[in-house]
């Protein structure tokens, strides 16, 4: 079912289910208008831990605290009525062991509405995942780069070339195994997305992946081109609405030094008699 044909949010096994099937189209998104604009579109969003660079200023996601993220989940539910919501879980919040894993992932998911969380890391994050599905908690899975992980990745390097092919897909195997609804692949070669997805028995969600994922995501302000410090291979700008804003205000700011803005349709008049449209 199309995201616009539905009428209620689909849960994670409705995601599970469209293993094979219509391509999942997912974005981020941190804010409630933008949520707004995308839930008719999308099947799942992505409360991301970019919001961090993205909105922040941070230089990477590994300042993103769970107050962040329930902040903004909260917004993001609040223009949300199709799509169904996942929140990231920062840096720090579960890596630490299953018990402090389910502690904060139930805090996420009671205070901000979410339908499931989203964690980095493979074979060793497994039984964190299984821990977590049994006691009713859905997780979807994120492997390959995983951002939280730069400073012992060495970067914002492709995964899985080469000897490394065969980790990763244990990895996705084991978090597949543990009872992940959906699997991210990001930056990872398109061959080996293919292999993975194939081999999974849940959805690949595609991010400098492969067109073969059973999904793809990207951050919205990427996408958008408002985020614009810099532009990742995989994204495909479908707007630029940074330079376009930086140009109206411009406009603007050239306008008031000149004193062409406010004009007299923008302004009010002295009088007892309020004109029709008039506002306080």
């Amino acid at each position: 079912m199309s995201a616009t044909a539905r009428k209620t949010a689909p849960l994670p096994d409705d995601i599970r289910a469209r293993k094979g099937g219509a391509p999942l189209v997912s974005l981020t998104a941190y804010t409630t208008p933008m949520a707004q604009m995308m839930d008719a579109h999308c099947d799942f969003v992505l409360v991301g831990d970019s919001v961090g660079m993205v909105l922040h200023g941070l230089p990477s996601t590994l300042g993103v605290t769970m107050e962040m993220m329930i902040l903004h989940g909260k917004a993001v539910k609040r223009g949300l009525s199709r799509a169904m919501m996942v929140v990231d879980m920062p840096f720090g919040s579960y890596e630490e062991g299953p018990e402090q894993a389910f502690r904060n992932a139930a805090r996420m998911m009671s205070e901000t509405g979410a339908g499931a969380v989203k964690l980095e890391g493979g074979v060793s994050m497994a039984p964190t995942i299984a821990f977590l599905v049994a006691r009713g908690i859905p997780v979807m899975a994120h492997i390959g780069l995983t951002p939280q992980s730069i400073n012992t990745l060495g970067g914002y390097k492709v995964q899985g070339r080469g000897d490394a092919a065969q980790a990763l897909m244990a990895d996705a195997h084991a978090v597949a195994g543990a009872g992940a609804f959906a699997v991210v692949l990001e930056k990872v070669p398109a061959s080996l997305a293919d292999k993975v997805t194939e081999a999974l028995p849940v959805p690949t969600i595609g991010i400098g992946a492969s067109a073969g994922c059973d999904g793809q995501i990207l951050v919205v302000d990427d996408m958008l081109g408002l985020f614009t410090a810099f532009k990742p291979k995989f994204v495909k700008r479908y707007a630029t609405l940074g330079e376009q804003g930086e140009a109206a205000i411009a406009a603007y700011a050239d306008d008031v030094r000149n004193r062409r803005f406010p004009g007299p349709e923008h302004v009010f008049a002295d009088t007892t008699a309020a004109k029709p449209g008039d506002k306080a």
